[in-house]
């Protein structure tokens, strides 16, 4: 049989050291994002299925837990990303006509790792905006994320930028089935060449030549600021291509001075079936993964009645802490347990002065190590004084 105290695979408990660390950056973001003018919201972990799997999604349902609820009958899932659930409130509850900042952080469920190493129970922090359409925003959200990741004690940032449009762009021209559109995509995201060619190969005759090369230079147009005359002069000459172009250049050079350093990777589709527009990774050499994700994705409120222009970022706090020193907390001071007047309050005055005071009610001497605490509030000459605590 197996043990009761076994918790599941990519399942933690958070110890008080990392829980109150945690804490600390989960507050640390959020007064951030509350003086950018970002109001909170806390949305439920438990939804009906349709609320959160928007846009179908496949890998969204895919990593989404779900469950039959026993009052209605119907399929409820476990959020596995709190944006949806934002993109509802700003359109259904709020109704607001003009821009809406709102920011938020609560506990995802995964079915499957989000990557090496990573929990199952993720806790994500994040900000969005509405009602924007302009690359203002989208810079906005983007100095947001790398702000916030500073705050934080994290530096040697590095940030990719990428455009969905540019991929979207091509396979409207070209004309292809949703099923073939899947099978680039995900060829793409692999950066899977030879895949590619068969692919593109398999396209219609009709397909103009200049759409094929560059669904096959798209693996190439990664790295630095050079890549944007590259595509410029081997992506097709439309609006969507030059805009989307223009964007990652003006991007670009807005946060340089923010990041370590700033990348462009335009086969980068994180996110295609959501995003709609300019999408951004923030990656770290001390993760294998990227620590903060965010694009536009003009079209979800759509799923609720009300689309409205959108951008946003996201970060696991979980993640992050692993990227920071370890630091333990800071000890308190062990008081003795009494009912003395003066002893409670000088209690109390520790307490307001921002001390943590345990009181000993055991009064063990062979457990007081254990109480996290160095030093100890003593009756001295008719005066409760802190001395340093021996054991």
């Amino acid at each position: 049989m197996m043990p009761n105290w076994l918790l599941p695979e990519y399942i933690q408990d958070m110890l008080p050291d990392e829980a109150w660390r945690i804490e600390s950056m989960r507050s640390n973001v959020l007064e951030l994002l509350r003086r950018s003018g970002y109001q909170l919201v806390a949305p439920p972990l438990l939804e009906y299925v349709e609320s959160l799997l928007i846009n179908d999604s496949q890998d969204m349902d895919l990593r989404t837990f779900k469950l039959v609820d026993q009052l209605s009958g119907r399929t409820l899932a476990l959020r596995a990303d709190i944006t949806p659930q934002v993109a509802r409130i700003d359109a259904h509850l709020l109704n607001r006509q003009g821009v809406t900042r709102l920011c938020y952080a609560g506990s995802v469920l995964h079915t499957q790792p989000a990557g090496l190493m990573r929990t199952r129970e993720l806790l994500q922090i994040g900000a969005e905006l509405y009602g924007h359409s302009g690359l203002e925003s989208d810079l906005e959200v983007q100095r947001l994320m790398l702000q916030a990741l500073a705050a934080l004690g994290i530096d040697g940032v590095h940030l990719d930028l990428g455009h969905v449009a540019i991929f979207a762009a091509l396979v409207k021209r070209a004309s292809v089935t949703a099923e073939l559109e899947s099978a680039l995509f995900g060829a793409l995201q692999r950066k899977d060449v030879p895949a590619l060619r068969n692919l593109v190969g398999a396209l219609s005759k009709d397909v103009p030549k200049d759409v094929t090369d560059a669904l096959l230079a798209l693996p190439e147009l990664y790295g630095g600021m050079e890549v944007l005359p590259r595509a410029r002069r081997v992506l097709p000459d439309c609006a969507e291509v030059r805009t989307a172009l223009h964007e990652l250049e003006q991007a670009a050079a807005h946060v340089q001075p923010l990041a370590h350093s700033v990348g462009i990777d335009l086969a980068e589709l994180r996110g295609y079936h959501y995003h709609s527009g300019m999408v951004f990774a923030a990656y770290h050499a001390g993760s294998h993964d990227a620590i903060a994700l965010g694009g536009r994705y003009d079209d979800v409120g759509k799923s609720f009645g009300r689309a409205r222009p959108a951008t946003g970022f996201s970060m696991d706090l979980r993640q992050l802490h692993g990227l920071l020193a370890q630091h333990a907390q800071p000890k308190g001071i062990l008081a003795p347990h009494g009912n003395d007047t003066a002893l409670n309050a000088a209690i109390m005055q520790l307490r307001n002065e921002g001390h943590a005071v345990v009181v000993d009610l055991l009064a063990d001497s062979a457990a007081r190590g254990e109480l996290n605490c160095d030093r100890e509030l003593i009756l001295r000459k008719g005066a409760w004084v802190v001395v340093e605590l021996k054991f």
